[in-house]
């Protein structure tokens, strides 16, 4: 079935998996208070959606492709922030970076229970926040717009907090300090 080729795994993309991965750690690096531009993606509907629609909350834009069992190894922790975030104060976008069938796509998301939004981006690693070298990349942007996180490599749900944790008390006390 079409579903079956997508978790088929070549050699070659295992180890080009395990190359992006490894880059990934060594890429690892935090980009404070660049306004992020505003990314304009479409779902896998065809709709297209901008990062600005979720002013106000955090959004945590995960970049994956599903020949990436790292990007796959983190799907459970990105839907399991989601779903305790979602109705209060982050979102997650997953950012689908390859030339996959919509169809095989879809079928991907629904085994393994994906409810957080898809949206399609090109695979040459080219968008509007910079050049996305290595899979997975999670980039968190502030409520305000600002892209304040860049995390390349595997994540959780915990290190999300975190991250959330460390960026919102310099916001915090920035506010602070206007209200005085």
């Amino acid at each position: 079935t079409a579903t079956t080729e997508i978790y088929t795994l070549s050699l070659h993309d295992a180890l080009r998996s395990l190359k992006y991965f490894t880059l990934g750690w060594l890429l690892f690096s935090f980009s404070l208070g660049a306004h992020a531009a505003d990314l304009v993606l479409p779902d896998m509907g065809g709709k297209d959606h901008s990062l600005s629609e979720f002013r106000g909350k955090w959004v945590v834009l995960n970049f994956w492709a599903t020949w990436c069992p790292p990007c796959i190894d983190e799907m459970p922790e990105l839907e399991r922030f989601y779903e305790a975030h979602k109705d209060r104060n982050a979102v997650v976008i997953g950012v689908n970076m390859e030339d996959v069938s919509i169809d095989i796509l879809k079928a991907f998301v629904d085994d393994m229970f994906i409810t957080y939004p898809i949206w399609l981006a090109p695979p040459d690693g080219t968008t509007t926040l910079g050049r996305i070298s290595a899979l997975p990349t999670t980039l968190l942007i502030s409520p305000q717009g600002e892209l304040v996180g860049r995390r390349v490599g595997g994540i959780t749900a915990e290190m999300i907090e975190r991250m959330i944790e460390k960026h919102a008390q310099p916001q915090r006390q920035a506010s602070n300090s206007k209200e005085r």
